[in-house]
């Protein structure tokens, strides 16, 4: 009888703690938006779109935070039809229910700004950063490149269910869905009444306008395709596609930021794992695999290699710099972990060994800034030096969370 009871006392020491993390985790129903379809607002495949939605409460009962969700693009027919046959391009493939950690937690300790704000998750399912208006069909193939209309279609959902009277709002997203809070940062304003605080946040979603190692401009073209495939000019801001010779190229954060009138925060690591695999160093650029083992742990890295990461982080900041001198209301938090996406993983955005600079972390930076306690533009030191990363992100883990076609 001892035995059982010893046996039974340590079952229960090994697995509490799994079994509280897992009643700790917040899983949140999809919701369907049902009136889509009237309004021609499809995924790839014509199915219709979804978002998750968690209730606020208490003193966050009237804001709202409504998270992008990323997942890459296609930019050629073959790649988004292979692309709407899974959960990056039809609704019927993804998961109906998502964990909601990170910045969209609802656990006072983990997420102390936003915790109890009404929180919302776009689920990703047009290819293009939710900012395209058209439609193939060639008689075998059927294509809905619908992502404004969705974008559309949800704020219309949410408004009558308190978005309309949002006295605080945050737009924010990761990768392709941080990209997409550029395009849509001013507009969202729009729809809220005049005295919201209303601000937006891109989680690694600056996507540079860079040659690759062999000086070409990889992402550059693959942006022109897209634009071009999706009907996306017509929906870019029009200051800056007048402003630009070649206007496809506002699909590029760093062309539009001049033009948002929105306060705005760019969450972003220097050395942002998708950028330099697939902008950098894209497979087309380095045929023998020179960069293979850099690419899966820079500890592996040649010193002349790691110039060129040094190069790239230069770039970045470059780019940026005009708005880290003259925005006053804006935000930053460029860090030196190798890392893509990182306000949705707790582990990053606030623990007790989450990365910081200048001994804050991205919550407390965010926090910090969008409820004015502190004017938060922090640049970290230069790889290597900032000992506080952790996630090291390998190639197939990277291409797995974003389903990139590129």
């Amino acid at each position: 009888m001892e035995s059982v009871v010893v046996l039974a006392l340590f079952a229960f020491l090994a697995f509490a703690p799994w079994r509280v993390l897992s009643e700790e985790r917040l899983l949140v129903n999809m919701t369907m938006v049902r009136s889509a379809r009237a309004l021609g607002a499809l995924c790839l495949d014509g199915s219709l779109p979804a978002y998750h939605f968690h209730r606020g409460f208490g003193a966050g009962a009237n804001n709202w935070l409504l998270q992008f969700e990323g997942g890459g693009w296609c930019n050629d027919v073959e790649s988004c039809a292979e692309r709407a046959k899974t959960r990056r391009g039809s609704t019927r493939y993804m998961t109906k229910l998502e964990v909601f950690s990170g910045i969209l937690s609802n656990n006072a300790s983990l997420n102390p700004d936003f915790y109890n704000w009404n929180r919302v998750k776009i689920r990703y399912c047009d290819g293009g950063s939710f900012t395209g208006d058209a439609l193939f069909n060639n008689g075998t193939t059927l294509l809905y490149f619908k992502g404004q209309k969705i974008w559309e279609a949800i704020i219309r959902d949410l408004l009558p269910k308190g978005l309309g009277k949002a006295r605080k709002a945050l737009l924010s997203g990761c990768s392709a869905g941080g990209l997409a809070t550029f395009h849509h940062c001013d507009r969202f304003a729009s729809y809220l009444p005049r005295n919201a605080s209303v601000k937006c946040l891109s989680d690694a979603g600056f996507f540079l306008d860079g040659r690759d190692i062999a000086l070409n401009h990889t992402m550059r073209y693959f942006f022109k395709s897209l634009v071009l495939l999706q009907g996306i000019e017509r929906n870019l801001n029009r200051n800056c596609t007048r402003s630009l010779f070649f206007p496809d190229l506002c699909f590029f954060p760093q062309y539009v930021l001049k033009y948002i009138t929105t306060p705005y925060f760019i969450l972003n690591s220097a050395y942002d794992v998708f950028q330099f695999h697939h902008i950098l160093v894209p497979p087309s650029s380095d045929l023998r695999g020179h960069w293979n083992h850099c690419k899966i742990n820079p500890a592996a890295c040649t010193p002349d290699q790691i110039e060129v990461l040094q190069g790239f982080r230069r770039h970045m900041l470059a780019v940026l710099r005009p708005f880290y001198v003259s925005s006053r209301r804006g935000g930053m938090f460029i860090n030196s972990c190798f890392a893509h996406c990182q306000s949705e993983s707790q582990d990053t955005w606030f623990g007790d060994d989450s990365p910081k600079i200048n001994d804050k972390t991205i919550a407390e930076a965010v926090g910090d800034w969008y409820f004015g306690r502190d004017r938060t533009k922090e640049i970290d030191c230069a790889y290597p030096c900032d000992k506080t990363c952790h996630n090291l992100i390998p190639q197939a883990q990277v291409d797995e969370n974003i389903g990139v076609n590129i």
